[in-house]
């Protein structure tokens, strides 16, 4: 975008979508998995903080805002509090029902429900199908909200065309899928032409929850945000919102600002150079880290790693290195040259640990048990018993 058409803007949005509040996260634990669920609700505030940023004429929120459809208490409270607070009071904000929260009976969206009452006069639930606002003088949105978890019928198709002589900036937002996917099902359907047949100028809609143009560089644009906060290991280019210019000829520009605080990540580790680079870095604080770790040491180098993995995971008492870390571990004790280690021992003990070390050969439970025989006989040579070489 040059000068001149930042001179020209004539409607600014922030679009955003899938945040899935109040997700449970079964593969993580305890603290690890508060963290993650807390994230969801955090990264509300940063990205209406980036809306007041950029002077943002309004919030479109494209659907899965909650993860299903009559969440607890505490996360429609937590969103009306944080959607209450008055410095974002001076722009609307539109909330659109997705496939997994959809406006149906029972659910957080309907009139009656305690949520709905507790929203500030800025918030706007998408709750009707014919559901149409005016943005400002000259711009105006069109939206249709999911009322099923599941439907053959093109939510975006059902918006209305331009008309005639209409010369509007019009923007659509419905919650669905594109089918450029490799293995989508046919579940709320958009046909990728939609953007041009009703006439938009942009189509707000969420669902994957990587950031995608779809089809890329189209124009007008058909645009996935993605999920501000990663919800899994390989959403590819989530972590973001959308930031919308549309100037006065109709003309609309895309900026991808980021808004996730953590960043998932999967590595293996088969290598002590390999995990001393690991405990190196210095950007572990805001990694969801899932760590494979695979390596045969010898005794004297499996001390060390058990103390880099310590740091890195942490303990009730001292906090891990690693923001969130999912470990999985295999340690195996190399008894190749173990018989060097305990030349200085007691003859009783040398010969213990010479028959441990034919033990430990096997590849059977027996042979595991003998190499953490030989391990915890090292340890304790270490510490107790004459020096080991």
């Amino acid at each position: 975008m040059n000068g001149e058409e930042e001179d020209d803007v004539a409607l600014t949005l922030v679009h955003t979508a899938d945040w899935h509040l109040g997700r449970r996260f079964l593969q993580f634990h305890g603290e690890s998995r508060r963290k993650l669920s807390q994230a969801r609700l955090e990264v509300v505030e940063r990205l209406l903080d980036e809306a007041d940023a950029a002077r943002a004429d309004a919030v479109l929120c494209a659907g899965d805002l909650f993860d299903e459809a009559r969440p607890e208490e505490l996360w429609w409270q937590g969103l009306a509090r944080v959607l209450s607070q008055s410095r974002w009071s001076s722009r609307p904000i539109f909330l659109l029902p997705g496939n997994h929260d959809p406006l149906m009976p029972g659910s957080v969206w309907e009139e009656g429900h305690p949520f709905r009452s507790g929203l500030p006069p800025n918030v706007h639930v998408v709750d009707r199908d014919d559901f149409t606002w005016e943005l400002k003088e000259g711009a105006v949105l069109h939206a249709a909200p999911c009322r099923s978890f599941s439907t053959t019928r093109d939510l975006a198709l059902s918006l209305p065309a331009r008309a005639p002589g209409d010369d509007r900036i019009r923007i659509g937002m419905v919650h669905g899928s594109t089918f450029d996917m490799k293995g989508c099902q046919a579940n709320f359907p958009i046909a990728k032409d939609a953007v041009t047949q009703r006439g938009f100028d942009y189509l707000a809609i969420g669902d994957t929850h990587s950031f995608r143009v779809v089809p890329p560089d189209a124009e007008p644009p058909t645009v996935y945000p993605g999920a501000p906060e990663p919800t899994s290991f390989g959403e590819d280019d989530a972590g973001h919102v959308a930031l919308v210019l549309v100037t006065r000829r109709r003309k609309t520009h895309l900026k991808k600002i980021q808004v996730a605080r953590w960043h998932w990540e999967r590595t293996s580790v088969r290598s002590m150079d390999a995990l001393r680079a690991l405990e190196r870095r210095s950007d572990l604080g805001d990694r969801v880290l899932a760590l494979t770790v695979e390596m045969s040491l010898p005794p004297e180098r499996v001390e060390e790693a058990e103390r880099i993995l310590h740091e890195l995971e942490g303990t009730e008492a001292v906090k891990g290195r690693v923001g969130v870390l999912l470990l999985e571990k295999t340690l195996r004790v190399d008894v190749t040259d173990a018989h060097l280690l305990f030349e200085n021992l007691p003859e009783p003990l040398k010969v213990t640990a010479t028959r441990l070390q034919d033990a430990a050969r096997s590849e059977s439970r027996d042979g595991e048990v003998a190499r953490r025989a030989l391990l915890r006989l090292y340890e304790l040579a270490r510490v107790d018993g004459p020096a080991v070489r």
